[in-house]
């Protein structure tokens, strides 16, 4: 069974997850918005990721704050890493194309990578722009998995 799995037993409730995926914390309720998932249709082995990540000692990430808006998450958020991601760009180059996509769709405030990889996320004010983000990309990159969802808050 995966790490993730017992955060994601957890769901809706937004929740912290660090460690290796045993250490579970709730946290406050986040803003309302849209997501576009997007997966280059690239397998990324969880262990290669690890095995390329050059330091694991990195400081945690901070806490998120309570009550943020919308704005006030997304600068949350920029100021937030994902150690994994260089090295799975490293085994998945398409990677980097699907982040490269989705920031520039207008519309999206900000692309991030999910976990290990491969799946990327959109952020998007509301549904409606997450809809019409999601189905563009879902026209021009016929070979990816791509779908619009709400961030459970």
């Amino acid at each position: 069974m995966g790490a993730d799995v017992p955060v994601c037993l957890n769901a809706p409730l937004p929740t912290r997850m660090t460690g290796i995926g045993e250490t579970l914390t709730a946290v406050p309720a986040l803003p309302s918005c849209g997501l576009v998932l997007v997966n280059p249709g690239v397998e990324v082995p969880t262990g290669r990721v690890f095995d390329k990540l050059e330091r694991s000692d990195n400081p945690g990430m901070a806490e998120l704050p309570d009550r943020l808006d919308y704005e006030g998450f997304l600068e949350w958020l920029r100021t937030q890493r994902n150690d994994l991601q260089a090295p799975a760009e490293a085994i998945a180059p398409e990677i980097a194309r699907a982040l490269k996509r989705l920031r520039a769709m207008p519309g999206v405030d900000l692309a991030l990578m999910s976990g290990s990889g491969a799946t990327c996320i959109g952020l998007t004010r509301d549904m409606g722009r997450a809809r019409q983000v999601a189905r563009a990309i879902q026209l021009s990159e016929m070979g990816w998995w791509v779908a619009p969802a709400p961030l459970l808050s």
